[in-house]
């Protein structure tokens, strides 16, 4: 298997591809206001397995397009939305968040946890504005510096692996450049990294490795996401996914 054939096996029977939990997810639709006044038009873009989508079907009168590249975790939604009932609120498209088949002004709200990093910060709130209705709103999570200074290992390492990381402030400017009003931010807390995320990642290592004939290559994704966690472990302190929320203006 390629490395990304292994990494959509590590990650496909997870409940969350990233940090992020259902009090994030409902901490952030509660900044909507118009949430229960119609029925919405949401797209949740890099959905993953779809947790979040989930708990968006669940807590709004709405229909949601849920789009990812990767048609293994789009089934996974599928199955769950299944068998909650919620297949009829939640249509799954396969799609690349930067070639999306949207029209203008489509949507209410545009959705995207853990997931705008991909196109980057900038060029998905430009792009993705177009496919807002005038009013509506954008809600994404980011990884965002908690502090001004922070020590060099990770410094440097969030640098390479996302240059754009940087300031609640400064991405909150950044949105208000491209046309939209902020009316909410929060940064996740250590919970939605350890407990929902990297606690059940572990739990997942060893059944992985084996599934894999603990060849190298699955060693190596092991590995680096041990360094990851050691990395959040150390610096929590000094960085999160920030969630921003905009209304197009």
């Amino acid at each position: 298997m390629t490395e990304l054939e292994l990494l959509i096996d590590f990650h496909m029977n997870a409940q969350r591809q990233g940090p992020g939990s259902t009090a994030d997810t409902l901490r952030a639709l509660s900044f909507i206001s118009l949430v229960g006044k119609k029925t919405l038009k949401i797209a949740d873009i890099g959905c993953g397995s779809g947790a979040q989508t989930i708990v968006l079907a669940q807590n709004t009168k709405s229909h949601i397009t849920a789009v990812d590249l990767f048609p293994e975790f789009l089934d996974r939604l599928s199955d769950k939305a299944e068998g909650l009932g919620l297949q009829d609120k939640i249509t799954t498209l396969e799609a690349s968040m930067d070639d999306l088949p949207f029209g203008k002004e489509e949507f209410d709200i545009l959705w995207s946890e853990g997931a705008i990093y991909i196109i980057g910060f900038e060029a998905g709130i430009k792009k993705w504005r177009d496919y807002l209705k005038p009013g509506g709103y954008l809600a994404v999570s980011e990884i965002t510096w908690l502090t001004n200074k922070r020590p060099k290992e990770i410094e440097e390492h969030w640098k390479s692996e996302y240059p754009e990381i940087d300031t609640a402030s400064n991405k909150i400017r950044l949105l208000e450049e491209n046309g939209y009003s902020p009316v909410g931010y929060f940064f996740l807390p250590e919970k939605s990294w350890i407990d929902t995320y990297y606690a059940p990642m572990e739990e997942r290592f060893a059944a992985f490795l084996e599934r894999h004939g603990n060849s190298e290559r699955a060693r190596d994704i092991v590995d680096g996401e041990k360094d990851e966690i050691r990395k959040y472990k150390k610096y929590k302190d000094y960085f999160s996914y920030g969630f921003y929320l905009g209304k197009k203006q």
